[in-house]
């Protein structure tokens, strides 16, 4: 048991100093979270302005007003710390603070997260706000979980962060610019470096094309980025050690490698915010369910946070649909069901004027509670409560998908074959889905992480692989694992240095008895195909041409120079089984394949009925959660009498869904 609180939270981003000169507003926002069964309030996001007006000048006493107003109608507080945008008054006065775009030209001030995360003035102003906020509100009874900032992004290219990441690189290297040539392999283009003071961050302008600085580049960003955070929370941990600390990711952003920065929070938090009403929704409920497991997994499971999600329409969209009706619940049932412990949202009440004041929220302008997004979170509400016991509870899974942020950047940044479609985590996804749609849990790791709890891992178009990983694989199938690579897999270092001796790299040809001699790029009116247990598939994007030297033979190609070559094999090694999947199929292949690994591997499903097209089954303790994705209404037989935990039937053998409905039931 991973336990925060001893309820799901429901509140969201609450931001009363934008209503400072109507404080009517407050005492209204009170009566109104009661009805919608709201227990908690993020408060302080962006208020520095508010909190220190004049440099050293400080008023918290509309911050100490609303926190005792919040504890006195039984409302939790999750203190935010406001480094997201800091004061006009700082800028003016330390323009360092303010970020440098890869042009060279330093931003004027405005908009938020326009800030150097190198600079010492703004790390010393963030740490001495934060000291003020520990040291007044470390003893009041509101105060349950800090928020850090507000996701965390971009990046700065000052003078101050070139001569960082210089360091950073020396350190990297050990101090051997030797080995970064090398590594770099910096003979090409007659790039070969002599001194330290020659690098600097990638950019249009400079040098752009080799991959191994702006990799290097991106691990010294979310390097920053972590020490950065760490200033920040410094002041907390001392004052507040009992008190949990957080900061909120944003889905697969790929600026800062959050399974990195996932070990230093105390509990994952993401912002959720899928654009529902797509043609496709079924596509959107796997993609969102991925990432969802990809929080879940970034602690080894650990129950996570939804810090926020938009009860209505968001305002970035190109085109903002409201959610149609039981959208939100739907939603929100579907982030509880893969792991979170609370539902959030972006925001409480909507602004008045500023860049957010379309964006979606509990409360509309016209400030009353007879709206259908109010009715739907407070019934939403009503639900939650009913769900405490599942809080803490883990998901647990036999089956991992590997989509690793090394291998994000990798895969973006090397030049060749198919530079049309180069998809990683879509790719990541497609191997994703066969498992989500049978209802059988997955967890989502990096390369990093440790194979040995599980069954089956799945590494698709893992291109960068390091020989810890290399180790790690062997060793997982010797001691009867499963493991599935694809085309375009081990081909390459972490400097992004091609491996010579055929691929996939050293000992990997053994695991997997094939070695790789070329990879063919498909035109888009390409006809290849290639068969697996009897059946056709194309051939898109890209494939290997392999050969087999111990695996056995499962699939071949259909046309083309390479006709007869194999195209799927498995090779036995040790006690377990390595599957090479050489050509990307954007049709019925992965689920085939998958389903052939489900049916021999006898792989467990979340739930022991069928499951209709268009319903996903996750369980989560003793709960089994029930969604419809489709666009019609379902019914789904039970086989079995189970508890209703919603409607309080005690012997239901078969559930019937509407559309975007949702059950959670009890064996």
């Amino acid at each position: 048991m991973d336990k925060f609180f001893n309820h799901i939270v429901h509140g969201g981003d609450y931001n009363p100093d934008q209503w400072i000169k109507t404080k009517e507003v407050w005492d209204e926002d009170m009566r109104l979270m009661k009805l919608a069964h709201i227990n908690s309030a993020t408060i302080n996001i962006f208020s520095w302005a508010m909190l220190e007006p004049q440099e050293g000048v400080y008023n918290f006493q509309w911050l100490d007003e609303i926190m005792d107003k919040l504890y006195e109608n039984g409302i939790d507080v999750i203190l935010a710390t406001p480094s997201g945008a800091r004061p006009p008054w700082m800028a003016q006065k330390y323009p360092e603070v303010l970020r440098v775009e890869e042009n060279g030209i330093r931003n004027e001030f405005g908009v938020r997260h326009n800030h150097c995360l190198t600079s010492p003035i703004y790390r010393q102003k963030v740490r001495e706000i934060n000291r003020k906020l520990a040291e007044r509100y470390k003893n009041h009874p509101a105060l349950k979980m800090w928020h850090i900032s507000n996701e965390y992004s971009s990046e700065c290219h000052c003078e101050l962060c070139q001569e960082a990441f210089r360091s950073w690189v020396k350190d990297y290297y050990n101090g051997s610019l030797d080995d970064l040539n090398e590594r770099w392999w910096n003979g090409f283009w007659s790039h070969t470096l002599t001194d330290w003071s020659q690098i600097s961050s990638p950019k249009s302008r400079g040098e752009n094309h080799v991959s191994a600085l702006k990799l290097c580049w991106k691990r010294f960003v979310t390097d920053n980025h972590i020490s950065f955070y760490e200033n920040e929370i410094a002041p907390l941990r001392e004052i507040t050690p009992t008190i949990p600390i957080t900061t909120n990711f944003m889905r697969m952003y790929s600026g800062i490698n959050y399974q990195k920065f996932a070990k230093h929070v105390d509990l994952i938090a993401w912002d959720n915010y899928p654009f529902w009403d797509e043609d496709d929704t079924e596509k959107i409920a796997v993609g969102t369910a991925f990432c969802h497991d990809v929080n879940r997994s970034l602690r080894g499971g650990q129950p996570f946070f939804m810090m926020e999600s938009t009860p209505s329409n968001a305002n970035w969209h190109p085109v903002n649909k409201l959610h149609k009706p039981n959208t939100l619940g739907l939603t929100s049932i579907q982030a509880i069901a893969h792991g979170a412990d609370s539902v959030q949202y972006f925001q409480w009440r909507k602004s008045r004027g500023g860049h957010e004041k379309y964006h979606g929220a509990v409360v509309d302008h016209c400030g009353h509670e007879n709206t259908r997004v109010f009715k739907e979170v407070a019934d939403l509400g009503e639900t939650l409560e009913k769900l405490s016991s599942v809080v803490g509870e883990r998901c647990e899974s036999k089956v991992a998908v590997i989509c690793d942020w090394e291998n994000m950047w990798a895969t973006e940044y090397f030049c060749g074959y198919n530079n049309l479609h180069r998809d990683y985590v879509d790719e990541c996804i497609k191997w994703y889905k066969p498992f989500w749609k049978r209802g059988i849990p997955v967890d989502v790791i990096s390369m990093n992480d440790d194979f040995k709890k599980y069954d089956l891992v799945l590494a698709p178009f893992m291109y960068m692989i390091n020989n810890d990983t290399e180790g790690k694989i062997k060793n997982f199938v010797e001691n009867g694992g499963q493991f599935v690579m694809t085309y375009l897999s081990a081909v390459a270092d972490t400097d992004d240095r091609c491996f010579f001796g055929g691929l996939p790299s050293n000992s990997l040809k053994d695991v997997f008895g094939i070695w790789c001699e070329e990879t063919d790029s498909l035109l888009e009116n390409s006809n290849n195909k290639a068969t697996f247990n009897g059946k056709e598939y194309d051939v898109n994007v890209v494939c290997d041409i392999i050969h087999a030297n111990t695996a056995k033979v499962l699939g071949t190609y259909e046309s083309d120079f390479y006709k007869g070559e194999p195209s799927v094999t498995v090779n036995s090694c040790g006690k377990g089984k390595a599957y090479y999947a050489a050509f990307r199929n954007d049709g019925d292949f992965t689920d085939d394949f998958c389903k052939m690994l489900i049916d021999d591997m006898g792989v467990s499903s979340d739930a022991d009925f069928a499951i209709p097209n268009g319903v996903a089954a996750k369980k989560r303790g003793d709960y089994t959660f029930i969604m419809n994705f489709s666009d019609e209404e379902r019914t789904v037989d039970l086989a079995g009498e189970y508890e209703n935990i919603l409607t309080g039937e005690k012997s239901a053998d078969k559930i019937h869904l509407p559309v975007r409905g949702y059950a959670v039931v009890k064996k």
